[in-house]
């Protein structure tokens, strides 16, 4: 019998509350999940779903007075959420890059791209020595896809396109050969054929390098394209998670079959697509029961007064009252519409 390999990142019931002066917030209620090696986990939902709260807490960058206040964090089965800053900083780099939204806040304005990279390397790899630093760093630069490395290791990053920076910051968070990648929104600014090819890469790495990733969007197209399994979040919770081609085939949550219909088909581009009513609650409304009660069709006294917890579903695990433990597709009262071209893309190797 083959022994199961140790998570390299795996979250236990983990929450995240935010003390005000008259009251504290619950911005994570719950959250558990792991990522095997080589596996892209995709984490999805609206703006405040809590998304990026959940990657800052595993690379213990928790916004001012975010805090973690129940649950625990392994890295490669070592737990790291009750560490040290100087120990949680140690493994920044070293053990888990990071790629943001907006390439510039990663990188220095007045640093040449290649000695940013250096500067990683060596601080992360004693003795390495500053030639082969170098090397590596252009050799970083030429695996995500830098034209001319040799060159361009000794430009500024205003010389560079916006996809280009991109790749330039995924160099960057692969330097010390981290085995844990977070990237927070890593397409959002690019026009969809960059989009394309930062997916593309971020792949290769992920099956040719080994590394885990966290890929957290709101784009429910990327994570089809990019992902092996999916994370969908609600006001601060996992509302359904399993594998990308089961989630999108026959998703069990109204939430996960509303994202899925509000993107556009491009089989039948004049098709309705779906409106999902209201918005997201604020951390200090979040209702009683499901949090996604006022905003569902099909919601009745028990989704307004009882919170449900993520169940197995099929092949998937969903929080909801209506979804069905033989993994029937919800009911089509709930969302009118599903996109084809997504349901046959698949996603991830899942």
């Amino acid at each position: 019998m083959t022994q199961a390999k140790t998570p390299v990142l795996e979250i236990r019931h983990l929450s995240v509350e935010i003390p005000l002066r008259r009251t504290t917030l619950v911005a994570l209620d719950d959250i558990s999940l792991s990522i095997a090696p080589g596996e892209i986990l995709g984490m999805v939902g609206e703006s405040g779903a809590g998304k990026s709260m959940t990657g800052s807490a595993v690379i213990g960058l928790l916004p001012a007075p975010g805090r973690i206040s129940g649950g625990q964090i392994l890295l490669s089965g070592r737990r790291i959420d009750n560490l040290s800053e100087a120990e949680k900083s140690r493994i920044r780099g070293r053990h888990i890059g990071a790629i943001f939204q907006d390439p510039l806040t990663s990188l220095d304005p007045l640093m040449k791209i290649g000695d940013q990279i250096v500067e990683t390397i060596e601080r992360h790899e004693e003795g390495i020595g500053r030639r082969r630093a170098q090397e590596r760093a252009i050799e970083l630069l030429r695996e995500t896809g830098i034209p001319s490395p040799e060159e361009r290791f000794h430009h500024y990053p205003h010389e560079f396109s916006g996809g280009m920076r991109q790749r330039v910051v995924i160099a960057l968070a692969l330097a010390a050969g981290p085995e844990l990648i977070i990237a927070d929104e890593p397409t959002t600014a690019l026009d969809v054929s960059i989009q394309a090819q930062v997916i593309d890469l971020l792949k290769k790495l992920a099956r040719e390098r080994g590394a885990s990733v966290l890929l957290i969007t709101h784009d429910m197209g990327v994570i089809a394209e990019t992902a092996d399994r999916v994370a969908v979040m609600y006001a601060g919770r996992i509302v359904e998670i399993g594998a990308v081609r089961n989630v999108i085939g026959r998703p069990q949550h109204p939430y996960t079959k509303g994202l899925m219909g509000a993107i556009p088909d491009i089989e039948s581009p004049g098709m309705w697509l779906e409106q999902i009513d209201g918005v997201m609650p604020a951390l200090n409304a979040i209702p009683a029961g499901c949090a996604f009660h006022p905003r569902c069709r099909a919601s009745d006294e028990k989704c307004r007064t009882q919170r449900p917890s993520l169940m197995p579903m099929g092949t998937c695990e969903a929080a909801c009252w209506k979804a069905s433990p033989t993994g029937n597709p919800v009911p089509d009262s709930l969302v009118r519409f599903v996109p084809k071209s997504v349901t046959k893309r698949g996603g991830g190797n899942a």
